[in-house]
């Protein structure tokens, strides 16, 4: 059972509230790899795509994905408005991670959220590729977040072994404990050198 700990403190009053922020990491891969198969499925067997389109669109996926990882970083995660409200909901929203960096049960995001937010970026895709490219699109898309989940929680909790690896664990422990108005790509830095965001070595 995920409860309240040293390591996970409680965030909530209520206790089956509290009990759901908490999210093991292998919910991520178990809810989203099988997905992202029956979204490749249907796109080839249902709507049509071909083979080398839907690798195509995966691909893209993947990198509007990571812009999107970027953005969603550096804009909603890091916004808290100037209300009387703010603090609270930029705490519940990503506060509480840079509050409690080694909370192991809080860095991937529960079930409810991710769901709800790949569900409304499905519709948004819709609207915009129409509804046969739509799902090797957004396979890929789905599986850049499984790759930024994953990765977040491994550089939080292991020492990476490869070059690449140890890179991106220093730019993201530099953004929680130098300069939290940097470095906000995780899983790639790549865009914070694109928009000027990698800061001071």
């Amino acid at each position: 059972m995920m409860r309240a700990s040293n390591e996970s403190p409680r965030m909530f009053d209520s206790d089956v509230v509290d009990f759901f922020s908490r999210t093991h990491p292998i919910v991520v891969p178990l809810l989203y790899v099988p997905a992202t198969v029956a979204l490749l499925w249907y796109g080839v067997a249902r709507a049509g795509v071909g083979a080398a389109a839907s690798v195509l669109y995966f691909l893209l996926g993947l990198v509007v994905w990571s812009l999107s990882e970027y953005w969603l970083h550096r804009t909603v995660f890091h916004w808290q408005p100037n209300a009387r409200w703010g603090a609270r909901m930029h705490f519940l929203i990503h506060g509480v991670h840079h509050r409690w960096p080694r909370d192991k049960y809080r860095l991937v995001m529960p079930p409810a959220a991710s769901l709800l937010a790949a569900a409304l970026f499905f519709g948004l895709f819709y609207l915009l590729l129409g509804a046969r490219v739509v799902w090797p699109f957004h396979a890929g898309f789905v599986v850049g977040y499984v790759t930024y989940d994953l990765t977040h929680y491994y550089i939080h909790h292991y020492n990476p072994k490869s070059s690449y690896g140890r890179r991106l664990k220093r730019h993201h422990m530099l953004h929680h404990f130098k300069d939290t108005d940097s470095r906000f790509g995780v899983s790639t830095p790549v865009w914070d050198s694109v928009f000027g965001t990698r800061g001071q070595p």
